[in-house]
């Protein structure tokens, strides 16, 4: 950029790095869902995931390279903790995409490889670029964080008074059972995690998604549907089902269509507004952290 001064460029190039992203591998679904695996430039990998929906395009992005929550249903519990995204990292799985593709994507998720809320900071910088008109220009409620439950930062998250989805990942209205699949609750218990979700509602006034995945004689049945009824009753909120990814070496399988249809049901007839997440990328490496796993290790 010659017509910048030479000090601002050397200043340039002592504190800034241009992290263009490259292709490791690409993955196409038949129903048009499309798998990345980024090379960072640090001999590391991360995944997104580009999804069409009637709405416009979605990309589900990672804020971290592997996990530390160690839930038991996720690939990417197999993934080795590397470190934390920067957040001109988590955006330019945007623009890479976007790149890739020629499109413009409306809608963004932290659902991908990592804990958003274990990287704050950095996913809320992340959020004010992709937020900002001179930034990417994207409306905050286009914008779904989606947490094991870090109960300390669903509170932070709540003061920030910004207009993005929250989804909290439950699975089990037992701590036992809740536990079994996702350690953190023994960190944070769903007595705690809801106290939390309850402050967020009432501080912004908007709803929860909380995310279940369904796994065949574990959570699916309506013994489990009456107990997150009796936890959920009057809570602003809407109930995200997911048929569970079965992965690698997982000791989880996914519950029959029937055993979802009826726990959907009980749901919405005990006045739980719950819907059916749509499979999306079945006949690829589905599941978060599945991709990177395979490519990675060999």
């Amino acid at each position: 950029m010659t017509n910048l001064s030479e000090s601002l460029r050397e200043k340039l190039k002592q504190h800034f790095d241009l992290h263009v992203f490259k292709i490791i591998k690409k993955q196409e679904s038949k129903d048009g869902t499309k798998k990345y695996l980024f090379d960072v430039l640090d001999n590391n990998a991360i995944e997104s995931v580009l999804m069409e929906y009637k709405y416009g395009k979605t990309i589900c992005v990672s804020t971290q390279i592997g996990c530390k929550m160690g839930c038991k249903f996720c690939a990417s519990t197999g993934v080795k903790f590397a470190r934390s995204l920067e957040p001109g990292e988590i955006v330019e799985q945007l623009l890479a995409i976007e790149r890739d593709e020629n499109i413009r994507i409306s809608n963004l998720v932290f659902m991908g490889i990592g804990e958003p809320l274990d990287n704050y900071d950095n996913v809320m910088k992340a959020i004010k670029l992709l937020n900002h008109p001179k930034g990417i220009n994207m409306g905050a409620r286009h914008i779904s964080i989606s947490t094991s439950g870090i109960v300390p930062n669903i509170y932070k998250l709540a003061d920030e008074n910004i207009q993005c989805t929250l989804s909290i990942s439950l699975h089990s209205s037992s701590n036992e059972k809740r536990s079994s699949m996702m350690p953190i609750n023994n960190l944070y218990n769903i007595q705690e995690l809801m106290k939390a979700c309850r402050y967020y509602i009432e501080k912004t006034n908007k709803r929860i998604s909380f995310e279940y995945a369904l796994a065949k004689d574990n959570n699916d049945s309506l013994e489990d549907a009456k107990g997150l009824v009796q936890l959920l009753k009057g809570t602003l909120c809407h109930v995200n089902l997911i048929p569970i990814n079965k992965i690698e070496d997982g000791k989880f399988n996914k519950s029959s269509n029937e055993s979802i249809i009826k726990f959907r049901d009980y749901l919405n007839k005990h006045g739980i507004v719950a819907t059916i997440r749509r499979e999306l990328g079945s006949d690829i490496d589905a599941a978060c952290g599945q991709l990177r796993k395979k490519e990675v290790s060999k």
